[in-house]
């Protein structure tokens, strides 16, 4: 509905400014018609070109003929915008009628042609209403070529070149000034659609980045949710074992709970933080390999881990030279995702972290958990997200990761990351 009268809206804007053209068209021809006789007799020269005075004409009634031609010619500019060609050379023909008879203010007649030409190469091409233009130039021609022979009596050859060179004026000159005007009109308008089409294309990128930033902290809501829940649940289990035959273990297992369950918190709690503060993400502290040490000392269990290292290099030293930052946090989530697996799946079991950082061209981080041997205390129904995250990580840096069970009925995850400026 909305759409429907804002095209009625248009159209009467149109219509209006069709009446308005039409109207100054009619006012500037009379206005002309009537003062060009006066500009004629106050010429200082004595040259007068026999402009007749008001009411009269060469002949008889060739005033007021070409006054009503004149009107009918503005009249005639109403419906333009619909029928363009016709009416430029209804305009045209016009023209013609007072040739004989209008004498020396037969050039008025020409004004309305002239801005029939301009309003229709506005309104089309000009290519699509050629057979239009060149009858415009012709009946033009045609009337100042007659008017010429009678009106002042001059050679046929002369009246022929007066009446093309009229023509010229009358339809090439304004056709001209047109092309100029719809030119820079039409560069404009592609101008305002390149504008919105980047204006498109930033919103389309935005969307890809917040879509990208919702997986991301999916990712880590699952991450992090997994690994601290599942060792939960796990300890949780034991306890629920050990309350009733071991009450001081079941106790510690309590407190091991509650640690896990503040850790999970304050995960959660930071996480959040970011997202309502964007000040705090260039506080945070980014998970890279120096922090699996911490990760590997959190899970409850029989977790190891051990460094290799190249012949010669410090025990105790940094290690993974060569790994971008994003690529050790891709690090750090997969062994968490992998251990909380193997919390889950295989609960109780010894786990082992192992990072291989012997090759020049690359990482290898594996986690291996034994084969399970209790009944898992927790079962996921999360669909294998985990699993994805991890190779959606992998894809992310350029890393491959491969996870499937062990010769010994365990199961192994690996990571191999490519160090900077390596040839893979």
């Amino acid at each position: 509905m909305a759409t429907a009268d804002a095209r009625t809206s248009a159209d009467v804007s149109i219509r209006r400014r069709d009446v308005v053209v039409a109207a100054v068209t009619a006012l500037v021809s009379i206005g002309l018609l009537l003062s060009l006789p006066a500009i004629d007799a106050a010429d200082p020269d004595g040259s007068s070109l026999g402009v007749p005075p008001l009411g009269t004409g060469a002949g008889s009634g060739g005033w007021w003929l070409l006054l009503v031609v004149l009107l009918v010619q503005s009249a005639a500019l109403l419906p333009v915008r619909r029928l363009p060609g016709s009416v430029l050379v209804a305009t045209a023909a016009l023209a013609v009628v007072p040739a004989a008879v209008a004498g020396a203010l037969y050039g008025m007649s020409a004004l309305p042609v002239g801005v029939a030409v301009v309003l229709l190469v506005l309104t089309i091409p000009p290519l699509r209403r050629w057979p239009a233009l060149v009858a415009a130039a012709a009946l033009v021609a045609t009337g100042v070529t007659v008017n010429m022979l009678v009106a002042f009596g001059a050679p046929l050859a002369a009246a022929v070149g007066q009446g093309l060179l009229q023509a010229v004026g009358v339809v090439a000159l304004p056709l001209l000034a047109a092309l100029v005007v719809r030119s820079r009109r039409e560069v404009g308008a592609a101008r305002r659609d390149e504008q919105r089409a980047l204006v498109g294309e930033r919103e389309a990128m935005v969307d890809a980045t917040l879509a990208r930033e919702r997986a991301e902290m999916a990712r880590e809501l699952h991450d992090i949710a997994a690994h601290h829940l599942s060792g939960i649940a796990l300890m949780a289990g034991v306890v629920d074992r050990q309350i009733d035959t071991d009450p001081e273990q079941a106790h510690a297992g309590v407190r091991q709970v509650r640690d896990q369950s503040s850790a999970v918190l304050d995960d959660l709690r930071r996480l959040v933080g970011l997202l309502r503060d964007e000040s705090a993400a260039a506080e945070r502290s980014v998970e890279t390999f120096a922090t699996l040490p911490e990760l590997v000392a959190r899970t409850p269990g029989d977790v190891r881990f051990s460094v290799l290292r190249p012949l010669g290099s410090d025990d105790d030293g940094p290690f993974g030279a060569g790994i971008g930052p994003l690529a050790q946090l891709a690090a750090y989530r997969t062994v968490q995702e992998a251990l909380a697996n193997a919390a889950m799946h295989a609960p109780g079991t010894a786990c082992s972290v192992q990072v291989d950082d012997r090759s020049a061209e690359q990482v290898t981080v594996a986690v291996h958990n034994d084969p399970p041997s209790a009944t898992p205390v927790a079962r996921s129904s999360a669909g294998g997200f985990g699993l994805l995250g991890m190779r959606e990580r992998a894809e992310l840096v350029g890393a491959t990761v491969s996870v499937g069970p062990a010769a010994d009925g365990g199961w192994d995850v690996r990571l191999v990351l490519p160090r900077e400026g390596s040839s893979r």
